[in-house]
């Protein structure tokens, strides 16, 4: 049987997200998180080499309409 798929809870994220779990948050496919990042909608950060992206906490929740808590 497989494992339920554990919810992901806003206070638990890492500050730096990787697409996919950007893309899980906001429901929607990793490859528009991408776009988003092109359009600068969502800005990505490069780290890495390979230049992976990570993009800020703060930033997926202002997309969603919710302030940090100071």
């Amino acid at each position: 049987m497989p494992e339920p798929k554990k919810k992901i809870k806003l206070q638990d994220l890492p500050d730096l997200l990787t697409v996919r779990e950007v893309a899980e948050v906001l429901r929607v496919s990793p490859l528009t998180i991408k776009r988003w990042g092109k359009r600068g909608k969502l800005p990505a950060i490069r780290i890495n080499s390979r230049g992976d992206r990570r993009y800020k906490k703060e930033a997926v929740l202002w997309l969603l309409g919710i302030q940090e808590k100071e």
